[in-house]
């Protein structure tokens, strides 16, 4: 059971590092998601993975698509929600006419980088809106964070 607390006083159940690594990033919007009973019980207790989800629209509202929540052991059989069901994200109108916006220009998309309970406790998403990285422009960012580290390393073997 792998959780970070921050600063803030949120819990995060899982993250999204690929989303960096393969996107860039451009803006973070926190979204709220809607969630059975066991779907919250099976997350306090860990084991969730955002790695492979994405973010889409259907029916005119944006769904969290392939996210994995594992079942609630001390539920009923008849209770259990589905492992990858779609679920879907809350947000305000304004927001979500904005996304479904960008979703609809060429090379953007909306990815989930994190799943987290929030000070009061209510279960957010983190979706950010991202454009493709080439592999040309990973290199380029693993060129720079090596430059970083070995400059990091310099100045503290000189002082």
């Amino acid at each position: 059971m792998a959780k970070d607390v921050k600063d803030n006083g949120s819990i995060t159940i899982a993250r999204n590092k690929k989303a960096y690594h393969d996107y860039f990033v451009e803006e973070n919007i926190e979204a709220g998601i809607m969630l059975k009973g066991t779907e919250v019980k099976a997350l306090r207790l860990g084991g969730s993975s955002i790695k492979e989800s994405h973010v889409g629209e259907m029916e005119g509202a944006l769904y969290l698509f392939n996210a994995h929540i594992p079942e609630y052991g001390k539920a009923g059989r008849f209770l259990q929600h589905e492992l990858r069901r779609p679920r879907k994200l809350l947000l305000h109108k304004k927001e979500l006419n904005k996304l479904i916006g960008s979703i609809q220009k060429k090379g953007v998309t909306i990815m989930p980088t994190a799943l987290y309970f929030n000070r009061k406790g209510l279960v957010k998403l983190s979706i950010g809106v991202a454009k493709g990285k080439k592999q040309h422009d990973k290199r380029e960012v693993e060129k720079n964070r090596d430059w970083q580290r070995d400059k990091a390393r310099i100045v503290k073997e000189n002082n």
